[in-house]
């Protein structure tokens, strides 16, 4: 914890063609779907998480199915092919850290947090600020 802040890694987003081709390398580690699958339709997407059997709480995997070519994860697709599309942190006031961290420079992708799954709210972090990474920043209601 940073400045007593909270900070979780949540999910690691994985972009795939399709759900079903996506899940079935995962699955044979073990990993088992976590809930029913969502469709966001503000991101383009068709998600479905992943997670491990154990009674913490560990990051999970979301998989990406873009609902187009012309969305984020269908022009990441086109552009870089499957696989890691971004890192995803839980934290506890997403408001407060996205002011932070626009007054210290960062780049964020987006104004204001936007709705992502399970009801959170969700905003992004420029690879440009992050050493090329895409970084998600969630907060659980």
């Amino acid at each position: 914890m940073v400045d007593g802040r909270r900070v979780r890694l949540d999910h690691i987003g994985i972009a795939v063609e399709s759900l079903e081709e996506g899940e079935s390398f995962w699955r044979l580690l073990g990993l088992i779907p976590s809930g029913d699958d969502e469709i966001n339709p503000e991101q383009g997407v068709n998600i479905r998480f992943l997670e491990s059997s154990s009674d913490a709480e560990p990051p999970r995997l979301e998989l990406l199915e873009p609902t187009g070519s012309d969305t984020p994860v269908g022009r990441f697709i086109d552009r870089r092919g499957v696989g890691v599309q971004q890192l995803a942190f839980e934290v506890e006031d997403l408001s407060g850290l996205l002011a932070e961290l626009k007054e210290a420079g960062v780049e964020l992708i987006g104004e204001e947090p936007v709705s992502g799954a399970a009801g959170t709210r969700i905003a992004f972090v420029h690879p440009k600020s992050t050493g090329g990474v895409l970084v998600e920043l969630l907060e659980k209601s």
